[in-house]
């Protein structure tokens, strides 16, 4: 079962390494780095906080949104192109399926991130700026966060249309990233909006928690450039983000397995 898993994954990341879309993205990423050199020299004081604040705004934007990209197209081109009549023929599961091709994103997801934040640093160590003990907490919340949105992404593709698999996606990645602010207006909204928002909110994965700098964290302001999170807190969000994958694989297994292909 591991080796079949294992197999999928890499074909999907071989796959998906093709894509010459992720190119533009990684050039994307990394000319978002450089411009902080730009805006470092505007703001000569504030180097640092620019170079952190845009680096880890693209690991976020541009991984989150690559995730969606990846999770909405290599399911469904299995299905357009007809080969998943091949695959689901041989000796293999269909959630072994599903596994395999998400693990292969998250790989490559893994590698994407881990590019950004190797441009990040580097430009970090250009500007002679150190890097603190919350850039790598940072960049793994983020990391986490570009995993579950992928996970999201691969359950809406499971069942529904690439087009209307990407905007199910970016509304729960929207939504996600302003729990705080839906929770705040609801307490000022009529019983129904309130009681919506909250039922809402109860079953979209809370993506605020892997992006918490410049907000407050258990009554205490946080920012990548001061005081931030602990470990302890990234661990505890790690978990929240392995809970809403594992849940979302298994529902998207579900449903593809139960998928009509004649």
């Amino acid at each position: 079962m591991i080796g079949r898993i294992w197999a999928i994954a890499l074909n999907t990341f071989r796959e998906a390494v093709r894509i010459r879309v992720l190119y533009g993205i990684l050039v994307l990423v990394v000319g978002a780095n450089l411009m902080t050199l730009v805006l470092g020299q505007m703001v000569s004081t504030e180097q640092a906080r620019v170079t952190r604040d845009v680096g880890l705004a693209a690991i976020s934007l541009f991984g989150s949104l690559t995730a969606i990209f990846l999770g909405v197209f290599l399911l469904y081109t299995e299905v357009q192109r007809r080969t998943i009549h091949s695959i689901v023929s041989k000796p293999i599961e269909r959630w072994e399926f599903v596994i395999g091709k998400y693990l292969g994103m998250a790989l490559l997801l893994s590698v994407l991130v881990g590019v950004f934040a190797i441009a990040m640093v580097l430009l970090l160590s250009a500007q002679s700026m150190g890097v603190s003990s919350a850039i790598p907490k940072a960049v793994v919340l983020a990391w986490f966060e570009v995993l579950t949105v992928a996970a999201i992404a691969i359950f809406f593709s499971s069942f529904s249309t690439p087009f209307l698999s990407g905007i199910f996606a970016l509304a729960l990645w929207a939504i996600g990233r302003l729990t705080p602010d839906i929770e705040a207006a609801a307490r000022d909204a009529s019983p129904a909006i309130s009681w919506t928002a909250k039922a809402t909110l109860q079953i979209v994965p809370d993506l605020h928690l892997f992006s918490v700098s410049g907000h407050v964290v258990d009554g205490s302001h946080v920012s990548v450039h001061a005081e931030f999170v602990s470990w302890a807190y990234v661990g505890l969000a790690s978990v929240h983000a392995l809970g809403w994958i594992v849940g979302l694989l298994a529902a998207s297994a579900l449903l593809f397995h139960r998928r009509d292909f004649v």
